[in-house]
């Protein structure tokens, strides 16, 4: 590699070029910053600003004494949540609602939105708000996004540059690790028990300087665990100490959940959001989500939500409305919640009638089975005698996440029983013992 740089920015620009030539590809590891400015002539502080350069634009990764290493941009493949439609196997996999419960949604006549309109319609802000006010004390301001990971992810950008940290639950929801390795961003994994994440390793990261921090406060995807009241004080006087941390709570499952809220954000925290979406209880395909925060982190997200060019469609604003503000609409989830809590309560009571070791904490669609090995195995048996599963180790970050995620939003008592006669008979024959946690 030849370079003949004699600033920072000059010698930022020689190394991009021979990233971009393919000259220094993904692993290849930057000369030492001393070895570098002797080859150059220059001062050593030059050289560590031309690689803390490449590093916060994504360029490199400092991993200290191991020097500076040439990031890779074609990112591996990432599992995605749902599955393929017509399976020949029982999908208790895709983690999506019941379409039997989602709202037969039908065109309406209404006024097309134009250029220059608010992006938030009058009759959602109020809905946002009525939403919001039981639970967020104080001044913020409400925003639409097409759904809580577009949410997460105009935020995130908002504030952060590539190669920031951010503390996130681990094991991970799908969409979060994906969002964060596109955007170049590394998660930091928090351990998590049935009250959620620990506060010690938490404490941990928030001193090492993590950015940002994300936290599911019920329904936590794959686990179905969510705050407890004491934990989530805990977490609140932690982040205390940390005002400058954005916080962002995504809670996705809200009205649908058999859990409590419990707010975690600080009024010294200066940028905060919290995100309740709709796609749990109108579909994925009419997700819209309400993001409630701070002035400041309100006005950078509407920069990234141009009035006519990434604003949420004022035609999908009405027709949710239509169906939040329905007659019969708390009737609907009252009766939708209770239907997902008894799936999740039977599926539970079947496996401890098996003698399998589980949680009681669940909520949300989906009933998480920690195991000490690897699920491949089981999955694999599983699917051959008709049932598809998740695998747990495609949520795990910076510790083993054996176990089996199923999802049971469709999955009524008869079904239930025949798959568990089919799991415990195979986790018997595989002599694979349940965990209580994960290991």
């Amino acid at each position: 590699m030849k370079l003949s740089g004699k600033t920072a920015g000059e010698i930022f620009e020689q190394v991009r070029a021979l990233i971009q030539s393919g000259e220094l590809k993904s692993g290849d590891v930057l000369p030492p910053v001393r070895e570098m400015a002797t080859s150059l002539s220059v001062n050593r502080n030059t050289v560590a600003a031309a690689y803390k350069r490449l590093t916060d634009a994504g360029f490199a990764q400092s991993r200290g004494r191991n020097g500076t290493v040439i990031r890779g941009f074609a990112a591996p493949v990432v599992a995605m949540e749902g599955s393929p439609p017509n399976l020949a196997l029982r999908d208790l996999a895709g983690g999506n609602p019941c379409v039997d419960f989602l709202p037969q949604v039908m065109p309406v006549r209404i006024t097309p939105g134009l250029y220059g309109e608010r992006a938030v319609s009058e009759q959602m802000e109020a809905i946002g708000r009525g939403w919001m006010d039981v639970d967020v004390t104080g001044s913020y301001e409400i925003n639409l996004t097409s759904g809580a990971v577009d949410a997460t992810e105009r935020l995130l950008n908002g504030y952060l540059i590539a190669g920031d940290r951010v503390a996130v639950e681990d094991p991970c929801f799908l969409s979060s690790i994906s969002t964060l390795m596109h955007n170049r961003l590394q998660a930091a994994g928090v351990p998590m028990d049935e009250e959620g994440m620990l506060e010690a390793p938490l404490a941990d990261l928030l001193a090492s300087g993590v950015q940002a921090l994300i936290v599911t406060p019920r329904a936590h995807n794959p686990t179905g665990f969510g705050l407890s009241a004491q934990r989530a004080q805990r977490i609140r006087d932690l982040l205390k100490h940390y005002p400058q941390v954005l916080v962002i709570v995504d809670d996705h499952f809200s009205l649908l959940s058999t859990q409590d809220y419990h707010h975690i954000i600080p009024e010294t925290t200066r940028h905060w959001a919290l995100i309740r979406s709709t796609s749990k209880f109108l579909g994925p395909d009419m997700r819209l989500a309400f993001v409630a925060s701070d002035r400041e982190t309100s006005l950078r997200l509407q920069q990234r939500l141009n009035a006519g060019t990434n604003w949420v469609s004022h035609i999908i604003q009405h027709v949710a409305g239509a169906a939040l503000t329905a007659a019969d609409f708390d009737a609907h989830i009252a009766a939708v919640r209770e239907t997902y809590r008894v799936r999740r309560q039977t599926l539970t009571d079947l496996l401890r009638h098996h003698d399998v070791q589980l949680a009681d904490r669940h909520d949300g669609l989906n009933v998480w089975l920690p195991l000490n090995v690897d699920s491949t195995d089981l999955v694999m048996q599983l699917a051959l005698q008709g049932w598809l599963v998740r695998g747990g180790e495609v949520f795990g970050l910076s510790q083993p996440a054996h176990g089996l995620r199923i999802t049971v939003s469709d999955l009524d008592a008869a079904e239930a029983g025949s798959f568990v006669q089919s799991l415990s008979a195979l986790l018997s024959a595989l002599s694979q013992p349940t965990a209580a946690f994960f290991k």
